[in-house]
């Protein structure tokens, strides 16, 4: 493992912001991981762990050292007649999982194909997409303390999995390193169709029982036809959560606004923060170098040069524009540094 200093982020983040690590390091085993903290630990530098860097937006300079997480593997570790237990290294690429567990006829993560990102952040973000979550593959993970370098085993209890959230975005932030992720996976699928507009684009094909990887096209069809590749324009995907509402101001914004569309959530009624956003004005919206994605306004995107900061206040005045005309507070999904 090697400390570089005064490295540009702008190749390891999907939003292409070009800000500087004061110290940089690539780990790719547990060891180097517990080197490269305990160097951070004498040195008193703040640690900011990096997967694939699609899910955060740089507003400045990181002065400590950021590790750039990149431990491999890919093993069944259990099996039964029914399912297998897969432990996978946090630093290996989502999608490439996906595709290699497809490969192999597991099936699990299918609805989850094309999402940026590595398998770390998965449990962290309970990353999910077409009705399925990680929590709904999840087995268990391990993790690194980053005090006292000991690794722990977390089960999904442990991990408190909520939309979007887990315990390391909350009570355990900034606290561990999850260093691989366990997923149970199926022998035999049982497809989620239902969602999006998957079972149509099946239909379209003409596929009426469909393999893992027909399924697995079907979503990258879509998410190709609405979100813009992070090579070619400087996006983090998703950027606002979905926001859930009470079912009384459901029905008075429906009064209003009859075609807001809802589903019903563990906090009431969960609304399209997209929906919202469009209805605001925003979807196709440019400021300068930055803007709101043409086919879908919950993507912000930097179009070359624009800067975090400048990303930032494009999302504050969407926020502002949105609880303006609906009341509804939207909360962002990508986390600022």
């Amino acid at each position: 493992m090697k400390i570089q200093e005064n490295i540009s982020l702008k190749p390891f983040t999907t939003f292409g912001i070009d800000k500087k690590a004061k110290f940089f390091a690539r780990v790719s085993t547990l060891a180097e991981l517990k080197s490269a903290l305990i160097a951070a630990k004498e040195k008193e530098f703040p640690v900011l762990i990096l997967g694939g860097g699609s899910n955060i937006l740089l507003t400045q300079d990181v002065e400590g050292l950021v590790i750039k997480l990149e431990i491999k593997g890919i093993q069944v570790v259990k099996e039964d007649e029914d399912h297998l237990w897969v432990e996978v290294g946090a630093g290996e690429v989502w999608h490439e999982l996906v595709m290699h567990c497809i490969a192999q006829n597991w099936a699990g993560l299918e609805n989850l194909s094309l999402i940026p990102g590595t398998v770390g952040a998965s449990p962290m973000q309970n990353i999910g997409a077409y009705g399925v979550e990680i929590k709904d593959v999840f087995s268990s993970l391990q993790a690194m303390d980053r005090d006292t370098l000991e690794i722990h085993s977390f089960d999904g209890e442990s991990c408190q999995f909520g939309y979007r959230e887990s315990i390391f975005k909350q009570a355990l932030k900034n606290k561990y390193v999850i260093t691989s992720v366990t997923f149970l996976l199926a022998k035999k699928p049982e497809f989620r169709l239902e969602y999006g507009a998957i079972q149509e684009v099946l239909q379209g094909k003409g596929v009426q029982h469909p393999s893992l990887r027909e399924v697995s096209e079907a979503v990258i069809q879509i998410r190709k036809s609405k979100l813009p590749d992070p090579k070619e324009i400087g996006n983090a995907g998703s950027f606002f959560k979905n926001p859930s509402i009470s079912s009384n101001q459901f029905e008075e914004l429906r009064v209003l606004h009859p075609n807001l569309p809802g589903y019903p959530s563990s906090e009431g009624v969960k609304v399209a923060a997209g929906w919202l956003i469009e209805q605001a004005g925003w979807k196709g919206k440019r400021i300068g170098q930055v803007g709101v994605h043409a086919k879908q306004a919950l993507v912000l995107v930097n179009y070359g040069e624009g800067s975090g900061e400048e990303i930032k206040k494009l999302s504050e005045k969407i926020q502002d524009s949105v609880f303006e005309k609906f009341g509804i507070q939207l909360q962002t999904e990508v986390n600022f540094i």
